[in-house]
């Protein structure tokens, strides 16, 4: 393989591990911010739904 080829394959590969780490980067915003949204969620619960259960028999 001459310089050159192997110039450009050296190339592609920085740029396909470049383009991967930013992909999972985004990935793990967004899933810390749903997180963060669920953590939120859970807090605004009604704190004595499913306390009390009526039966009769």
């Amino acid at each position: 393989m001459d310089i050159a080829a192997a110039s450009m394959t050296m190339s592609q590969n920085r740029l396909a591990l470049a383009t991967s780490i930013r992909v999972m980067s985004l990935s793990k915003d967004i899933a810390a911010q749903q997180g963060k949204e669920l953590v939120q969620m859970l807090k605004n619960a009604q704190p004595n739904l499913g306390n009390n259960l009526d039966i009769h028999v």
